[in-house]
């Protein structure tokens, strides 16, 4: 949870960076999302497939163990979740501050054991990035 706690610190320290490198192209872009639901952040987790174990397998740890029915949690929103080949599935979520125990506790009682699980503060800078093309022809 250090490491966590370490990485998100330095995600908002790098979202102030941004801000503030570029005024004029964070005030032309479209708030985005994470912006617009405050006292949210977005989390993308990476849900390494347990390659010891068959598909089947992780498949039935993950019905054994109520995964389909806890996650995400109430209140946390799904963003985007893509199956990444050789990697497994990729999930980013929005997540109210208060949630962001409960995603942590559904992810240790019901991932753990089919997934090898990474977290990974983050922040939608693609309104930034329009915003800066527009000022470059």
């Amino acid at each position: 949870m250090q490491a966590f706690r370490m990485a998100f610190a330095a995600a908002l320290a790098c979202m102030s960076l941004v801000a503030a490198e570029s005024p004029a192209a964070a005030q032309n872009a479209a708030p985005s999302a994470a912006q617009a639901q405050s006292g949210s952040i977005l989390l993308t987790i990476f849900l390494r497939h347990d390659e010891t174990k068959t598909l089947d397998e992780i498949n039935d740890h993950l019905k054994k163990t109520g995964w389909y029915d806890k996650f995400p949690p109430q209140g946390v929103e799904v963003v985007s979740w893509y199956v990444m080949m050789g990697v497994g599935q990729v999930v980013t979520l929005r997540v109210p501050a208060e949630k962001l125990r409960e995603v942590n506790r559904v992810i240790e009682t019901s991932a753990w054991g089919g997934y090898r699980t990474e977290f990974y503060p983050t922040y939608d800078y693609k309104p930034v990035w329009d915003a800066m093309e527009h000022h470059h022809p």
